[in-house]
């Protein structure tokens, strides 16, 4: 065995500012196996994927039900609306821990364990006598899946090839559309049928299921080197995961990064919380399982995604956000109409496609602009931000449905996309914009 490389930690400043596509894993990793190229094993794809789908399966799975929720609870839209960002709130706690105290360990058990972990709380959600119950499974939800978001965004950035990072995390992103449909739709569907408790019994159920394949398919990764940072901080707990944070919240691009991706979620939430409220009142007035099939619409980005992570690889990372940007912009001003299938196709499909590619755009950056030995933990201090977007959205378009309904909710997410773009052009400068 060749002596363990030591690797001080990298200024992403340097060397990258041009490169349109993420740095490759080359350099960090133990000699093994030749790194995966292309969209290949399939096996492995394929379990990248179900970590998507199985961990946004039950993250937004209540809203379809928040209409209902406010009939069965007696309670208002804010109280509802906090079962969606309960379990935004418990992903954005877990994730800076996750991504700290994972760093070193193996990225395939921390994946299964997770995914067992969210079984568990979403099984007994269905046994809540009351709201409060059921808000305190949701949180417990929350905090076991940064095990997953964290951690697989890293995985994939180790064990594919540098040109391929970028397609692999669109695929990546495309299952969490997937998944975020499909836990939504069987939510509605459930609930209407049989009452929404069973909603939660089946999607534990096929969490369960989804933890058993991902172990079977998954590979373990390659051994990881250690690094300067970890070696100084041998037998001091925490220590060299705090130097690590630390450094992060000094980096300009990853602070960028981070507003970015909280814009994102923030997008999110809020348009599909709320667009549930007003969709259900007149004119429209949609009943449970109809919202539920509203979210049919993020099937668009099963396809869009893999098509904007191609795109950026082509015009360039800040160009790419700043397209993502404007396409959701545009959606959320055509939600403004009062008819249904405009509102859903052009309207709730540009925001999905303009935010999906930015997602995957901004976790493609994420691995470039981490200093090598950190990108676990940059991983997670992104996904706590992001998951801080979507805890917020939850909550504050309520406060501003009072002054003016749905065109209130609107003006508030486009002033948070103008802040997005405004991040974006500042903090990533100089990154990208090559078309080479």
């Amino acid at each position: 065995m060749p002596p363990t490389p030591k690797v001080a930690a990298a200024n992403p400043a340097i060397d990258l500012a041009e490169a349109p596509v993420v740095e490759g894993p080359t350099s960090g990793l133990e000699p093994g196996p030749a790194l995966r190229a292309g969209l290949r094993p399939v096996r492995a794809v394929a379990a990248v994927v179900l970590c998507a789908v199985f961990a946004f399966l039950t993250l937004y799975c209540t809203q379809p039900l928040l209409p209902m929720l406010t009939l069965v609870f007696h309670a208002s839209k804010a109280a509802v609306g906090l079962t969606v960002s309960a379990s935004t709130l418990g992903v954005a706690l877990a994730a800076p821990i996750f991504g700290a105290l994972t760093e070193r360990l193996s990225r395939k058990r921390v994946i299964v364990a997770s995914a067992v972990a969210v079984a568990l709380p979403t099984l007994l959600a269905a046994t809540s006598p009351g709201l409060h119950t059921l808000i305190f499974w949701r949180f417990l939800q929350g905090l076991a899946l940064p095990g997953i978001f964290a951690t697989v965004i890293t995985y994939i950035g180790e064990e594919w090839e540098r040109h391929s990072i970028a397609l692999v995390m669109s695929l990546y992103v495309s299952g969490t559309a997937l998944g975020g449909f499909l836990g939504r739709l069987l939510t509605g569907l459930v609930a209407e049928k049989v009452g929404w408790r069973w909603s939660f019994v089946l999607l534990g159920g096929l969490t369960l299921a989804g933890a058993g394949a991902i172990a079977r398919w998954l590979p373990h990764g390659r051994k990881r080197p250690r690094y300067e940072h970890e070696e100084a901080a041998e037998g001091v707990p925490g220590l060299g995961a705090a130097r690590i944070a630390l450094r992060h919240m000094k980096n300009p691009r990853l602070l960028a990064t981070f507003g970015v991706g909280f814009g994102t979620l923030f997008t999110l939430v809020a348009t599909f919380t709320y667009s549930t409220f007003y969709l259900a009142d007149a004119p429209f007035g949609l009943s449970t399982l109809a919202l539920s099939y509203l979210f049919a619409i993020y099937l668009v980005g099963l396809a869009v995604t893999p098509f904007g992570g191609y795109l950026v690889t082509r015009i360039g990372m800040r160009r790419g956000m700043a397209v993502a940007i404007v396409l959701a912009g545009a959606g959320e001003a055509i939600t403004l109409s009062h008819s249904l299938w405009v509102v859903v196709l052009p309207g709730l499909g540009l925001v999905c496609t303009g935010v999906f590619i930015a997602q995957s755009t901004a976790t493609s950056f994420l691995r470039m602009a981490a200093p090598a030995g950190g990108r676990v933990s940059a991983a997670g201090l992104y996904l706590s931000s992001y998951y801080v977007g979507g805890t917020i959205a939850g909550v504050a378009p309520s406060y501003v449905w009072g002054l003016g309904r749905w065109p209130a909710c609107v003006a508030l997410v486009e002033a948070v996309l103008v802040g997005m773009l405004v991040l974006a052009m500042v903090g990533w400068r100089n990154v990208g914009w090559s078309t080479h």
